[in-house]
């Protein structure tokens, strides 16, 4: 086994997305990196300095060291594998493996012995011994810590967050091993001087993941409830936050919608392995029951301001501001919702792919706001900086008689003194 303050380490990044492509190049600043990646057309952008996600710039790419490549068969002299593919949920909200499992089997078929695996997937406890060690296993013919070691790393990104990188947010690493938790936290250390956390043991790593961010869904999943009692009493949510604040101990989580692929998923992978085990996971599930109706909630409201059937200008599609990722976006919840009750709704974002609203959704986004106008209502739904920059005056072009601007994201705090319809959460 290399020793762990060797610098000789080969590395394969597994998936080069919003997790595995600015780890990979972090990493090969310091070491020999291979980045690997199914989809052809993500390597050819890399290569050519293009990254859609909008997470790394071109110039970082086209000077980086780390070696692209869609053969894994290439990786095969790689000592450690960091395993970052994505881990969704099915339509019954149960976990989905499949593109763990698959990776687990790619790198199980060509990695040689003493080969550590690492995952940076959320998962819930258990999966990285139970399922993808015994995949890796039969993949390999190899045994389980004794050829070939595990290691977690649960990832820690924050999507459009140029403050929170990889470099700056401290790294949890855990391992089968005393020999594989000092290797792990030697690579990771040797890129992230945030620091390195070395948890006892792989479940409880998970564990951490996990939890982090379902206690953010039920704080806002709370926030959001009583936006829905406040509303019934004719309080506005805002004010009564604002004056909340001013304590030095109240919790400052704002009402919303919350999809993506974190927020949104996570708490079901925890609930899933309670209900597992026999335990009722009320909280969790209430949380997560909560801000899946929020959308509908919100077209209700927007319904209910706008009388008969109208035409709707919606302002963001992806699942937060200034990202372009589209995947679980709740507001294309609410786009169907306003669909289903007889309004006519056009969508419009800034950065994201309008492939992927259509094979995503089937929304057609519109190429432009030139000539915008007339609708009966402007909804402020992705805070991305380009409708931040909208005035009161582009506002009122975009609308018809007595139009209505709602906005749930803080977009435009003067609309309603403004002398504009305005609603907000």
């Amino acid at each position: 086994m290399i020793d762990a303050g060797s610098t000789d380490e080969k590395i394969t990044v597994i998936g080069l997305g919003y997790v595995g492509l600015p780890l990979a190049l972090a990493l090969a600043g310091k070491y020999q990196v291979k980045g690997y990646d199914a989809d052809a057309r993500r390597l050819d952008e890399l290569t050519r300095g293009i990254d859609r996600t909008g997470e790394v710039p071109g110039a970082r790419l086209r000077a980086t060291s780390l070696a692209w490549t869609r053969d894994i068969g290439d990786c095969a002299d790689s000592s450690l594998f960091i395993v970052t593919v994505p881990t969704p949920i099915d339509a019954g909200n149960a976990p989905d493996l499949s593109a763990l499992i698959a990776a687990s089997r790619a790198v199980g078929g060509i990695m040689r012995k003493g080969a550590i695996v690492v995952f940076e997937s959320t998962v819930y406890p258990g999966v990285t011994e139970n399922v993808c060690g015994p995949e890796l296993a039969r993949a390999s013919a190899m045994e389980c810590g004794r050829d070939f070691f595990l290691g977690y790393s649960p990832e820690r990104i924050n999507p459009g967050d140029k403050s929170h990188t990889v470099e700056s947010i401290v790294k949890v690493v855990a391992g089968q091993t005393h020999q594989v938790v000092e290797r792990l936290a030697h690579v990771y250390g040797a890129v992230v001087p945030a620091g390195v956390h070395a948890a006892p043991d792989i479940r409880t790593a998970e564990a951490a993941k996990v939890i982090e961010n379902a206690q953010r869904d039920i704080n806002i999943a709370f926030i959001n409830e009583v936006t829905m009692i406040f509303q019934r009493m004719g309080i506005d949510t805002q004010s009564v936050l604002a004056a909340a604040r001013t304590k030095w101990n109240f919790l400052d989580f704002r009402p919303g919608l919350v999809g993506g692929h974190c927020i949104g998923v996570d708490p079901y992978y925890l609930a899933y392995a309670a209900t597992a085990i026999g335990h009722d996971p009320e909280v969790i599930l209430a949380g997560r029951r909560i801000n899946d109706g929020m959308a509908e909630f919100v077209a209700g409201e927007i319904a209910s301001r706008l009388g008969g059937p109208s035409r709707v200008l919606m302002l963001g599609l992806t699942f937060k501001e200034n990202v372009a990722d589209l995947r679980n976006s709740k507001v294309a919840d609410m786009v169907r919702s306003l669909e289903g009750a007889g309004h006519e709704v056009s969508v419009h974002d800034s950065l994201a792919a309008a492939d992927d609203a259509r094979a995503l959704y089937g929304i057609e986004l519109l190429t432009d706001l030139d000539g915008a106008g007339g609708f009966d209502a402007v909804v402020g739904a992705v805070a991305h900086d380009a409708y931040r920059g909208l005035t009161t005056a582009d506002l009122r072009a975009m609308l018809g008689e007595n139009g209505l601007v709602v906005d749930l994201k803080g977009i435009w705090p003067d609309a309603g003194t403004d002398g504009l319809r305005h609603w907000r959460l």
